[in-house]
């Protein structure tokens, strides 16, 4: 009964790493090289009034 247990621990085991070292794909489903980290979102900024202004015009702070 262990050993069973035990070889259908490994059976499990050896197919799930496949699917953690998933290669990274683009949206054409070729292989590109995989990003390291999300890329940066533009810093918005906005006025008193909550509009959008320019960053560093008189009361533009980051939203």
């Amino acid at each position: 009964m262990l050993k069973i247990a035990l070889s259908a621990f490994a059976v499990m085991m050896l197919a799930a790493s496949p699917v953690a070292a998933a290669p990274c794909r683009d949206a054409k489903g070729k292989f590109i090289k995989c990003a390291t980290a999300a890329p940066k979102k533009p810093v918005r900024c906005k006025d008193a009034k909550g509009k959008f202004a320019k960053c560093g015009s008189a009361g533009g702070k980051a939203a």
